[in-house]
């Protein structure tokens, strides 16, 4: 790869990491009204600023302006809450504000132009790497999990659009690691060719939440088996037991902490060699390892 590239890379991750951990709801509606106003769209509004806020000047310096090109058309996106809302689990899950030990489940919200993760790392054919940040133009509330009053577990666009293969994926005897709100679990149970569905999830707090307030929601809720254990120790000892069609990894908060779990768990598929595993975010993490 094109040491020039490697570096637009890190330059990109760098700007992005601090706006996002530090600042996501810098951008104002009224800047981007203002922009739109003389006939530019929400993305290349919202982008401009965003770029300017970075220290980029996309006017007069060339070097900024290509680095520009190369990922913010491709890198920002204005997304529609009606699509997110029309969610079968945003639709027909109800979440309840309770506490149970050091887990919390609440819904939180996106501001309007508050920036996120919205989907995996593009990897484009030169080797950028482009992040997938959106935006909405209203506000935006999604289900959470709190663990110590840290945002843990939840169920964003980011998580709708980084699971729709998994889940169209999924067929017959399903296997997932990790439970978090039951995402997953919920839309694979909702196909007529998922048969059974087993849950693997050590944290007593979030299996008891689910299991209490969130499962006796789902339409069938008969397909669904939840193992409290460690993913690791099940997938070494009782995995290729199970004669599972597809095993579907979720144990990770982001691709940081996700890449040592992924390729330990990448170890045991040769165990179950008729069955098709897939990971969360894997495609994001691949642009790490």
């Amino acid at each position: 790869m094109d040491q020039k590239v490697i570096q637009d890379n890190q330059k990109i991750f760098a700007f992005l990491s601090n706006y996002l951990n530090k600042a996501p709801d810098y951008i104002e509606k009224e800047e981007v009204d203002a922009l739109v106003r003389n006939g530019v769209s929400h993305e290349y509004a919202f982008s401009v600023i965003l770029a300017a806020a970075f220290g980029l000047d996309i006017v007069d310096n060339r070097a900024d302006r290509d680095f520009f090109q190369s990922y913010f058309p491709n890198m920002i996106h204005h997304l529609d809450t009606t699509e997110y809302n029309q969610n079968p689990y945003y639709k027909n899950i109800k979440i309840p504000s309770i506490k149970i030990g050091n887990s919390e489940l609440k819904y939180e919200k996106y501001k309007p132009y508050e920036g996120f993760v919205c989907d995996d790392i593009v990897q484009s054919k030169p080797g950028r790497q482009i992040p997938q940040i959106g935006f909405f133009d209203t506000e935006f509330v999604y289900p959470a999990v709190l663990e110590n009053d840290r945002i843990w577990m939840t169920i964003t666009p980011n998580e709708i659009e980084t699971m729709k293969e998994a889940v169209d994926r999924a067929t017959g005897n399903v296997l997932t690691y990790g439970l978090g709100l039951g995402y997953y679990a919920y839309m694979v149970s909702e196909k007529e060719t998922v048969e059974r569905v087993t849950i693997v999830d050590m944290n007593e707090d979030v299996v008891n939440l689910f299991k209490t307030h969130i499962l006796p929601q789902f339409t069938h809720a008969d397909k669904i088996t939840i193992i409290q254990a460690d993913a690791f120790e099940h997938a070494k000892y009782d995995l290729a037991k199970g004669n599972y069609d597809f095993v579907f990894t979720d144990l990770w908060h982001d691709v940081s902490d996700g890449m040592d779990m992924y390729l330990r768990m990448k170890q045991y598929e040769k165990q179950s060699p008729s069955t098709e595993f897939m990971y969360w975010i894997e495609k994001s993490i691949l642009c790490y390892l």
